[in-house]
């Protein structure tokens, strides 16, 4: 199994999809509460540019962090996996 490694950047981005998950809970409770769609569209938008915004930076952290710290002992398993992980931008 691989272990997963902690960067610095992940305590940003942590807090980020802290922030995240907050903003859909009130998004969920303004649905309950029948608010406006203008509002409830508002706040869905900022939650999913902070999803955007996390994901993105946990890729460019794995790109600059993993791949380019790689010992080159298995270049086409980081090519691959640097392929894979680009899907996801």
């Amino acid at each position: 199994m691989n272990e997963i490694k902690q960067h610095a950047s992940h305590k940003g981005i942590i807090l980020r999809l802290k922030k995240a998950h907050g903003h859909l809970a009130k998004v969920i409770q303004m649905m309950e509460n029948q608010e406006k769609c203008l509002k409830v569209s508002q706040q869905l938008y900022a939650v999913e540019k902070a999803i955007t915004q996390a994901k993105k930076a946990v890729i460019h952290d794995h790109i600059e962090h993993c791949l380019e710290e790689s010992n080159g002992k298995s270049k086409k398993n980081d090519l691959n996996e640097f392929k894979e992980i680009t899907k996801y931008l």
